[in-house]
C-alpha cells in the first residue's frame, strides 16, 4: 500500500505492507520502508530526512525546568534573579551533536540554576528551579 504524508509542509511517498494477524504472532516484521520526497525516485541507500520537533520543557515537582534529553550544557543564558517570559532560551544542551534550547515553559523568577557550561546531564534532571 502506497501512503503520502506531508511533514512540515514536505509531501514524502511511503510504501507500507500490511501484516497479516498470523504474521505478528510469529513475529515476523516487514522490512522498514524507504521514505523520499513526493515525486522523487527513491535510492535503495537514502534515507529521508527527520526533522525533531521541540519537545516542551516539563516544569518539575520543585517547580523548575527538567532536561528532556542526556547531554552537555552548552551555555546558560540566565541567573538567579532574572525575570523570564514564557518561551525564552534558558540554556542550551547538546546531545548527539545536536543543539536543543531549552525554554521557559511559562514565566516566573529564576530561583537557582543548578547546571553549568559543560556539566553532563540526564534526562529529567532539574535544571532550573522558579521562585
Amino acid at each position: 500500500m502506497k501512503l503520502k504524508i506531508t511533514v512540515h509542509g514536505v509531501a514524502y511517498e511511503v510504501d507500507v505492507e500490511v501484516l497479516e494477524a498470523s504474521d505478528e504472532m510469529t513475529g515476523a516484521a516487514a522490512p522498514l520502508p524507504v521514505i523520499a520526497p513526493a515525486g522523487q525516485p527513491v535510492a535503495p541507500a537514502m534515507s529521508a530526512p527527520v526533522a525533531a520537533a521541540p519537545v516542551p520543557m516539563a516544569v518539575g515537582d520543585t517547580g523548575g525546568v527538567a532536561s528532556p534529553i542526556a547531554g552537555t550544557v552548552l551555555e546558560v543564558k540566565v541567573k538567579p534573579g532574572d525575570a523570564v517570559t514564557s518561551g525564552q532560551a534558558l540554556l542550551v544542551i547538546e546531545a548527539m551533536k545536536m543543539e536543543t534550547a531549552i525554554a521557559a515553559p511559562q514565566a516566573g523568577t529564576v530561583k537557582a540554576v543548578l547546571v553549568a557550561a559543560g556539566d553532563s546531564v540526564r534526562e529529567t534532571q532539574t535544571l532550573i528551579e522558579f521562585a
